[in-house]
């Protein structure tokens, strides 16, 4: 296969849009398989009704209520998307865990949207706070215990393992160096009460009791491990002259999914160069954004802690108003976490309950109804 071009185009993805058209980036494999830009005469999400499941979705999970808030003994986090290879939950956990932990389903990984505190570990102690990932290998015995108490994570589960990706020719210090990852130091924790040890395994919890503390572990070599990241330490690719696909803010790889961070960075100088995502249909992936902190440019009435779903077989883009929103800044001022998911995810009862149900309509020049 190779490029052609047809009618009224520009040569340059991204640059230079003619005038009265929108682009589409049409592409395979989650913009970085074969590619095909079409260059239409109306905004390809400005529709009038959808009927039927598929649409864009957002979902306030602020709103969510997981059991693990109120209750430290038994409560759990609350999944709202989940498949096959990944399931996405929100935990509001208040107080530390009075038991130890082990998933061996798959690794987990905790993206810390509020509170502060201790991961206490097979590898040691580390601790926490706002804008942390932490990541945490299937097997790996953990307790969860927060300082504070208005407490909010986005708790990611993988059946396969968490890795990083292959930063090619930029290097492997590129996007952030490895150096900045920390890694627990070994502390083992004398404490001689008996213990509790909840084990997952096919979504069904074990309890093994012992009579001293799980985590006494003195101490560990190995390149496997719990690790932590912080979105600060995040230094993303940037151009000038041209929006770069969301791709290449990957910062994880699961089995069938991917895990990317949106940062602070500056926005495209030349005045041909889009400054706005471009509209696409999202053919082999699923998209989910969990939006952090700041000012979201190219959404209209979305805060932190909501979520946004667009699925695979439907448009969406920048909002009708984004363009001018961004008109005059020089860098943009968010922070959020995209999981982008090979199969299709399914939308929990609870997260249906908290969604904005006309959000598919608010590309519309006409503003959605909140």
């Amino acid at each position: 296969m190779f490029p052609l071009s047809k009618g009224r185009v520009t040569p340059q993805a991204h640059v230079g849009i003619p005038e009265g058209t929108f682009e589409e980036e049409h592409a395979r494999k989650g913009f970085f398989g074969r590619t095909t830009h079409l260059y239409r005469t109306h905004q390809p999400t400005n529709w009038t009704r959808i009927e039927g499941p598929l649409k864009p979705r957002a979902i306030d999970i602020n709103r969510l209520v997981p059991s693990d808030l109120a209750d430290p003994v038994n409560g759990r986090p609350m999944p709202f998307l989940t498949n096959s290879d990944v399931t996405l939950s929100v935990s509001r956990r208040a107080e530390p865990m009075p038991y130890c932990y082990r998933n061996a389903d798959g690794d987990d990984v905790y993206f810390v949207h509020r509170g502060a505190g201790t991961l206490e570990t097979d590898f040691g102690p580390i601790d926490f706070a706002e804008g942390d990932y932490l990541v945490i290998p299937r097997g790996t015995t953990y307790r969860l215990a927060p300082r504070t108490r208005d407490n909010f994570f986005l708790l990611i589960e993988s059946r396969g393992e968490i890795t990083l990706p292959d930063r090619g020719p930029l290097g492997p210090n590129a996007v952030f160096d490895p150096g900045v990852i920390e890694t627990p130091e070994p502390q083992p924790i004398v404490d001689d009460r008996e213990w509790e040890l909840r084990i997952k395994r096919q979504g069904q919890l074990t309890s093994v009791y012992y009579p001293f503390h799980p985590l006494d572990v003195v101490g560990w070599k190995g390149d496997l491990t719990v690790w932590k990241l912080n979105v600060r330490d995040i230094r993303p690719v940037m151009s000038h002259r041209y929006h770069l696909p969301p791709s290449v803010h990957t910062t994880f790889l699961g089995g069938d999914f991917v895990i990317c961070t949106f940062v602070p960075r500056p926005f495209e100088s030349d005045p041909e160069a889009m400054r706005v995502p471009f509209y696409h249909r999202n053919i082999d992936y699923d998209e989910v954004l969990f939006y952090h902190d700041g000012d979201f440019f190219s959404r209209q009435n979305i805060g932190p802690g909501m979520v946004t779903f667009h699925p695979q077989g439907i448009h969406h883009g920048p909002h009708p108003k984004a363009a001018n929103k961004v008109k005059d800044k020089t860098m943009t001022d968010e922070v959020a976490v995209m999981v982008d998911t090979r199969y299709p995810l399914d939308v929990t009862p609870e997260a249906m309950a908290a969604e904005w149900p006309e959000y598919h309509l608010s590309w519309r020049l006409e503003e959605a109804p909140r």
